[in-house]
């Protein structure tokens, strides 16, 4: 996975409550044998209108959005199904993070697995963080994941949280596989004791 250090870019305001993975990436995009073209099905049935021509009305298709790398959310964003397919379809259309009041636990934890860097900050802070990305002129901010801190375009600067172990495989760019190899010499220390303990197990 690409490391997420430090990046700045459009905020899209997109608060709705409840947003679920059908709406993310609807169903038609899951028959796929691999992950390619699902950032074609991200938020399908709102990007696009039923003659196939893109909504004008739907916030990534306005000029001011487009190549947005961030994404303001409104609370339970991700409930539904457990599809990684969602999370696949924001990173394949280039966003790198999500910051919101609450994410639903399996899509937490989706994203994180996949390099999408959650963020949660009180209800308060996202509604007046949303009404600021609503504006073009103010849709630009920084995310500072080594600071845990948001910077916004008035000078504002809005701290967050985030448990220390997601915090470091995001900057290392690891995904489970890579954190635990991490460890690998204990693991294989402990392979070697445990083996010389229980003989018979070799």
């Amino acid at each position: 996975m690409q490391p997420f250090t430090q990046v700045s870019g459009k905020a899209a305001p997109m608060l709705a409550a409840n947003v679920d993975t059908d709406v993310i990436m609807p169903k038609q995009f899951l028959k796929g044998i691999d992950r390619a073209g699902l950032d074609r099905g991200l938020f399908f049935d709102l990007r696009f209108l039923p003659s196939g021509e893109p909504n004008p009305h739907f916030i990534l298709n306005q000029p001011a959005w487009q190549g947005a790398k961030f994404l303001v959310t409104g609370p339970n964003f991700g409930c539904g199904s457990s599809r990684e397919h969602a999370v696949w379809g924001l990173k394949q259309m280039g966003i790198q993070a999500l910051i919101g009041s609450s994410f639903a636990g399996i899509f937490y934890d989706n994203c994180q697995r996949n390099g999408v860097l959650i963020i949660v900050l009180e209800e308060a802070e996202i509604q007046a963080l949303g009404t600021l990305v609503s504006q073009p002129e103010t849709a630009q901010i920084e995310v500072d994941l080594a600071a845990q801190e948001i910077r916004l375009q008035n000078g504002r600067v809005m701290p967050f949280k985030i448990d220390e172990l997601r915090k470091n495989a995001l900057l290392l760019g690891l995904d489970a596989i890579g954190s635990t190899l991490q460890k690998r010499e204990q693991i294989l220390a402990f392979q070697d004791r445990h083996l010389a303990q229980n003989p018979w197990l070799s």
